[in-house]
């Protein structure tokens, strides 16, 4: 699947976008909450969101891609109400899940995009916006063929650092091998980014472990955590 860039070019997508039926209590959620808490990306306006109009407030912001179904999203969100939290997803029964989570926990400095992160990025966040990036469990296209399809690649990276604030860090986290490899050697390679730890860094207490992850363990794989920092 391709989709054009800025620039006309055709770009490899990183993401199935699967519709999915969602429950009624997500229809519930989605139906009462989005209007409030979620935008499509393809719909927003140009220029850079409004993000301190839209929280209501300023504050550092907190970009999560893929946030799946929110588990750790809300989790994160409501262990850290200083920050605005961002989260951009393509699956929409995730995304009323995660208000759902949103919801039961009291959670309000949490936003929701619908849609391309790259997009998002792209034409939607400014240079030195971001106060960090988490991309946990990006899909890992198993299948070497497949690879190009991976989202750590270095033009998206070097997107990703271009919105960090200096300072600011880009956690990554995965548990396929050669996926963590390919992080580590992308990452290594950004200019504007440095290593806070040498290599992998220690798996922080912070991170919630989900049922992903646990089912992972299971299956005999490592999870590997990777936090760089923007100079």
């Amino acid at each position: 699947m391709e989709t054009p860039d800025l620039t006309g070019r055709r770009t490899v997508v990183s993401f199935v976008n699967r519709g999915g039926r969602m429950t009624v209590g997500q229809t519930r959620a989605w139906d009462r909450r989005w209007p409030a808490l979620g935008r499509e990306v393809a719909s927003l306006p140009a220029g850079p969101l409004d993000l301190s109009g839209w929280f209501g407030r300023e504050a550092s912001v907190l970009l999560e891609i893929g946030s799946g179904m929110g588990e750790t999203t809300a989790q994160l969100a409501h262990a850290a109400p200083e920050l605005n939290h961002l989260a951009v997803e393509v699956y929409q029964p995730g995304l009323a899940q995660l208000m759902m989570r949103a919801e039961a926990m009291g959670i309000d400095n949490l936003r929701l995009l619908r849609g391309d992160a790259v997009v998002l990025l792209e034409r939607h966040v400014a240079a030195d916006a971001l106060h960090g990036v988490r991309i946990f469990y990006p899909d890992p296209w198993p299948k070497k063929k497949h690879h190009k399809r991976r989202l750590v690649q270095p033009e998206f990276m070097a997107l990703v650092a271009s919105r960090l604030e200096p300072g600011g860090r880009v956690h990554l986290a995965t548990d396929w091998e050669n996926y963590a490899e390919q992080m580590l050697e992308v990452l290594s390679a950004e200019p504007l980014l440095r290593n806070v730890h040498d290599g992998w860094s220690p798996r922080p207490e912070w991170r919630p472990s989900t049922k992903f992850e646990s089912r992972a363990e299971e299956a005999g794989r490592i999870s590997r955590d990777l936090i760089f920092e923007r100079r």
